[in-house]
């Protein structure tokens, strides 16, 4: 159904995914029942106010709905009533997202040309579809229009797949698995790359931390998380050096938003437990609006104890974290824009290899301590954005202080016995900025953007694993997007330029020594809309990675990991090249992505292990040679019944040296993952609830470099439940989740601890949240 009211155009579909344009690049057509555009122009020169209605099926009112504006990071919300309203809403195309947990996520695209009423149903739906997203093109786009395969996990998929690590949570997704040590650090692996070579961001602005490490995460905790989208395939164009394999962008809650409607001031809290390790934790966010400003405050804390499998605990495994975030943001006829301070940091304690037969590290280490990872970062943001008729402008900037530091109890040859000691102290500050003009014109849209990063390190420890060295760069770059009729194609084009000076350091052997970089990437890639809900995808593109200072200058060694380190002063950088295509179906009761991929590295670097040793460690070398990776990934939802969804997940990656034929290191085993889950609305006095089964099965990994562990194969049960009810004025969730229900013993291929622990057993998770 369309109508139109004072130049305000709606669509309404019976599916999932909605997107109605005005003035717009179109990147769909109007034939395909799950993506819908409506081609028109409607400039205006004043201000709008937005306001409507969000309710269900039934014409219900749905309380509490989120409404995003992407492009101006604004967020209100329904009252009791279903009614919200945006007021001063800028001119141009704008991206306004309706969410409500268990129902389908709305997109409208409008142009506002004076006051306008916008009235929203959404369909509960068992299906996790985030339609919207804005690291594939750098702007928001359907994922229709992305010719890289896209994954999204919303506020919903987020709070059920909730997990302490940014990177265990991702991997409810086809494509993505986990790096970790233990269940508390994980790096992601997309498509059997990980490290530097997975950029992580933030609103788009990437996230500079010590990535050399298997002990050390991205900087982000899930819970200041609103949704993460992941790009899996090389990303360069638009993001620069270390997307080779993808980005995993963290995105946090819009700013809220009163323009036009009452102030307000809301709260929420979040508790969990866990059985396995005593894990225990809080979060509290207090928020509000008025007028045109609006802010939000949140503070989380956690605490565990050491982690139990199967065989026992595992000493030395417990953690205590704090992290937090502040926001004041503010909106007006000149645009919006908010400034943001994020905390992240806490100690890790870590597992050591083989303590029957200890080093000279470990020769005197009391049974029960060994090192632990002190962890403090702490950044500062701030975004602009000035929309135009045409064009938008965007700004970021961030500056970044990473400080990590390793401590043990160990007397050895470098600490006092009985003394808590400093093995390394590294610190890390990086000042990051960026410039989008984000422009339409008919069916034509794009962006141009340049950015440019100055970082400094410091090695304030007694070990200096890297030297003193500062790193400059910058880039320019341009994407743009046509459509023409069922076909779009995006391409564009970047150059950057990169500086690193290092300082000389007797410890390490190294004499002052300066390098460049300055390299050109490309991609082009093409969207088919087959019609019914089809669509084909298919992109190339090239990528490129700079080596960090612990591959190019490391010469020590690293206790939690058991092993010491030797760099390459005379690394090169890495370029791929890499070939992605992918089927896309959006139906009311399917919904299913399947993809075929190939990514060529040249000069690719890697720690190779030999057969000499060090103080009692064993000695790693990096070295570089050309590589390929191949696989697939598949995925389906399909609804079976009204109450029973059946869920599916594969895939597989195969790396190889191309020089020697042996296979690379850090590749996962192939994955199936079935799931069926019931579901019910309105379920007696809740509102929803959902029971869920999931049956992990992993291969066995026999394709490991030399001197590497092979794992066997696993099968895992696991059971998610939840339902949300309200009680007095508030909605409240309440999630059970069981994972590995039989206390299966396993070694998973990723795990730093393959080598001499299993991984966690039984784990029970109870958690119960309220207005998050």
């Amino acid at each position: 159904m369309i109508w139109c009211k004072q130049r305000l155009v709606v669509l309404a579909s019976p599916v999932a995914v909605v997107v109605v344009s005005l003035g717009v690049s179109p990147g769909v057509s109007a034939t395909s029942p799950a993506h819908v555009n409506v081609r028109a122009r409607v400039y205006a020169s004043v201000m709008d106010t937005v306001r409507g209605t969000v309710t269900d099926e039934q014409g219900r009112p749905l309380a509490g709905a989120d409404v995003v504006v992407s492009e101006l990071d604004r967020r209100t919300r329904t009252d009791r009533a279903g009614s919200f309203s945006l007021a001063a809403m800028p001119t141009g195309a704008r991206t306004i997202v309706f969410s409500y947990p268990g129902y389908q996520t709305v997109v409208r695209i409008i142009t506002p040309g004076g006051s306008g009423t916008l009235d929203v149903q959404l369909r509960a739906t068992p299906f996790q579809i985030e339609p919207v997203t804005v690291t594939a093109a750098r702007a928001p786009v359907t994922r229709l229009f992305s010719p890289l395969a896209t994954s999204v996990l919303g506020a919903s998929a987020l709070r059920r797949e909730h997990s302490i690590s940014i990177s265990h949570t991702l991997e409810s997704l086809a494509g993505v698995r986990t790096l970790s040590t233990g269940e508390y650090v994980g790096k992601p692996v997309l498509r059997g790359l990980s490290g530097a070579r997975v950029l992580v961001a933030e609103s788009g602005q990437r996230l500079e931390d010590y990535s050399w490490s298997d002990e050390d995460a991205p900087s982000i905790d899930a819970q200041l998380t609103e949704r993460v989208e992941v790009v899996r395939g090389p990303a360069s164009v638009l993001y620069g050096s270390d997307a080779i394999g993808g980005v995993v962008n963290v995105l946090p809650s819009a700013v809220p938003d009163a323009l036009g409607g009452p102030s307000f001031v809301r709260t929420g809290f979040e508790v969990y437990g866990a059985s396995n390790n005593m894990e225990a934790a809080g979060a509290v966010r207090v928020e509000g609006a008025g007028g045109a400003w609006g802010w939000r405050a949140a503070a989380i804390g956690r605490f565990a104890e050491d982690m139990k499998t199967p065989a026992g605990s595992l000493k030395n495994t417990g953690l205590f974290a704090g992290d937090g975030e502040a926001v004041l943001g503010a909106r007006g006829r000149w645009g919006s824009g908010h400034l943001r301070y994020v905390r992240y940091g806490g100690e890790f304690k870590l597992l050591e290899a083989n303590e029957s037969a200890p080093t000279a590290f470990h020769a005197q280490r009391k049974e029960e301590e060994g090192p632990v990872r002190k962890l403090a970062d702490d950044r500062v943001q701030l975004v602009w954005n000035l929309p135009l008729k045409q064009v938008r402008l965007e700004a970021h900037a961030q500056w970044q202080r990473h400080s990590l530091a390793e401590v043990s109890d160990e007397p050895g040859v470098l600490a006092v016995p009985g003394h808590e000691t400093v093995q390394f102290d590294l610190l890390l500050n990086t000042f990051t900025a960026e410039f989008l003009a984000h422009h339409q014109s008919g069916p034509l849209a794009g962006t141009i953007g340049v950015s440019g990063e100055l970082q400094s390190n410091a090695t304030r420890g007694p070990i200096a694993l890297i030297p003193d060295a500062t790193i400059n760069g910058a880039g320019l770059f341009a994407y743009e997007r046509i459509a023409m009729g069922r076909l779009s194609i995006a391409g564009g084009g970047r150059v950057d330029t990169r500086h690193l000076a290092a300082d000389a350091n007797a410890s390490l052997q190294l004499v002052q020594n300066t390098r460049d970089y300055t390299p050109v990437t490309g991609t082009i890639g093409a969207v088919l809309d087959l019609g019914y809900g089809f669509s084909l995808h298919g992109n190339v593109g090239s990528s490129w990675r700079a080596p960090t200072l612990f591959e190019l200058f490391a010469n020590g060694p690293r206790i939690g990991d058991a092993r010491y380190d030797i760099g390459r002063a005379d690394l090169k950088a890495e370029h791929g090249m890499g070939l992605d295509g992918s089927l896309l179906v959006s139906t009311t009761h399917v919904v299913a992505q399947a993809a075929v991929f190939r990514n060529r590295i040249d000069d690719f670097i890697f720690p190779r292990a030999t057969g000499a040793f060090n103080s009692g460690l064993r000695v790693y070398n990096y070295k570089q040679a050309p590589a390929s990776l191949t696989g697939t990934e598949a995925s389906i939802e399909l609804k079976a019944t009204q109450h029973l969804t059946l869920r599916g997940r594969y895939d597989t990656v195969r790396g190889t040296n191309r020089e020697t034929g042996e296979p690379l290191p850090f590749v996962p085993p192939p994955r199936v993952d079935i799931n069926p889950e019931l579901h019910a609305r309105r379920f007696g006095p809740a509102q929803e609830a959902y029971f869920g089964v999931t049956a992990a099965i992993v291969s066995a990994q026999n394709r490991t470099p030399a001197l590497d562990r092979a794992t066997d194969g696993y099968v895992l049960v696991h059971i998610d439940s939840g339902l949300t009810h309200t009680i007095g004025a508030r909605s409240y969730a309440f999630h059970v989740r069981v994972r590995n229900v039989t206390d299966k013993a396993y070694r998973d291929y990723l795990s730093r601890y393959k080598e001499f622990a299993d991984n966690q057993g039984r784990n029970i998770v109870l958690r119960i949240s309220t207005g998050l």
